[in-house]
């Protein structure tokens, strides 16, 4: 099959490799249609990650099933599924409780599995032909009759918008209450379309990226560009000098202050400064226990100074983690078909597999237009 092949910091090639197939009873053999390139693709792209050479990435996926194995019993071939990044088993405690993004079974003796990405196990991505998937009756989102036509609202289903809605539970957010989030990637866009999906109030969104702001501003957030100046005086100007009552963080380790320099606590002490005494932070980007190319030794060991202090102070709680997907899909799916939320709209460009490499390029460069690139296999 195609796929895209991930050959070193910077290499991203287009190759014929192994097809997927079933391998366990349990497994579906899916199809991509659909497969998006996802800001956290940048950190191994960039090198700053533990990822091999060879590796298929991609986990934001969505096709047709072609096969099941003999123990699939609700998947059936023709459907047109959604596939969650995480990978879980759907029995071990951490499903059952709800975090299929800490499965103990698919990745031991860790908490937690993924297609095509670096410690989350031995599985290959989506951004190919085909896809294996474990465990298909837990992991694979049925999609309604109206699939085709809303593929691009559908395959943020698998990541983006579940991790989106994910920072704003994490936040505590209630209807009538303010957030402010930092980063106005695809995320940080979710986070905020999710925001106001919930009846949020005022929603603030810093970034310095104008594309990216315009965005925010077309679903009706404020844009606080942070290369004009500090932002939490502008946070505080907007909300009467209080804070926000909430923060979400949707940049992750490899935060930049607007003059180039990786700050990677920069963004979490801006939360604790920007929300109110006994508000609530949601932290869903991403912060690695190893970064290699981390600019300091102790954060090349994942570990960051940060303002304690304050966040004692104020009572502040923080939660963090990866998004448990399937918490969360099904209910934002039914937004979607009834014509509620419409994800897509952060979409900038769709290009063929083998164009997979210049959508690299041009995304990790935050080329301006470039917020998020969608890829289509079949094409």
């Amino acid at each position: 099959m195609k796929a895209v092949v991930y050959n070193g910091p910077g290499n991203i090639t287009v190759d014929n490799v192994e097809d997927a197939r079933i391998e366990q009873p349990t497994d579906a053999l899916i199809r991509i249609t659909t497969t998006n390139i996802c800001g956290s693709d940048l950190h191994f792209y960039e090198g700053r990650t533990s990822m091999q050479p060879g590796t298929v990435p991609g986990h934001e996926n969505l096709g047709e099933v072609i096969a099941v194995g003999a123990a699939v019993v609700r998947v059936k071939v023709g459907d047109q599924v959604c596939i969650p990044f995480n990978i879980g088993c759907g029995f071990c405690e951490n499903c059952e409780r709800g975090f299929s993004s800490a499965c103990l079974t698919t990745n031991p003796p860790k908490a937690g599995a993924g297609y095509g990405y670096p410690d989350m196990g031995p599985y290959r991505g989506g951004q190919a032909e085909l896809l294996r998937v474990p465990f298909a009756d837990y992991n694979c989102l049925v999609l309604p009759e109206d699939a085709v036509e809303k593929a691009q609202d559908y395959v943020m289903l698998s990541d983006i918008f579940p991790t989106g809605w994910h920072a704003t539970r994490l936040s505590g957010l209630m209807p009538g209450e303010s957030i402010v989030i930092l980063g106005s990637g695809p995320v940080g866009l979710m986070a905020a379309y999710s925001a106001r999906l919930q009846g949020a109030a005022k929603v603030m969104v810093v970034d310095r990226h104008p594309d990216r702001l315009r965005l925010a501003e077309s679903i009706g957030a404020i844009a606080i560009d942070d290369s004009t100046g500090p932002v939490v005086p502008r946070v505080m100007e907007l909300t009467d000098g209080r804070g926000a009552h909430r923060g979400a963080e949707c940049v992750g380790y490899q935060a930049h202050d607007p003059e180039g320099q990786e700050r990677p606590n920069m963004t979490l002490d801006e939360l604790v400064e920007s929300v109110r005494p006994t508000g609530g932070i949601g932290v869903v980007g991403v912060f690695m226990p190893q970064d290699p190319a981390g600019p300091e030794p102790m954060e090349r060991e994942g570990r960051l100074p940060f303002d304690m202090g304050q966040f004692f102070h104020k009572g502040l709680t923080m939660a963090s983690g990866q998004c448990p997907v399937k918490r969360y899909n099904r209910h934002l799916m039914e937004l979607v078909r009834e014509d509620r939320a419409h994800p897509s709209f952060i979409v900038s460009h769709e290009l063929p597999l083998d164009e997979a490499p210049q959508g690299y390029a041009h995304f990790d460069a935050r080329d301006e237009g470039w917020t998020k690139v969608v890829l289509k296999p079949a094409a």
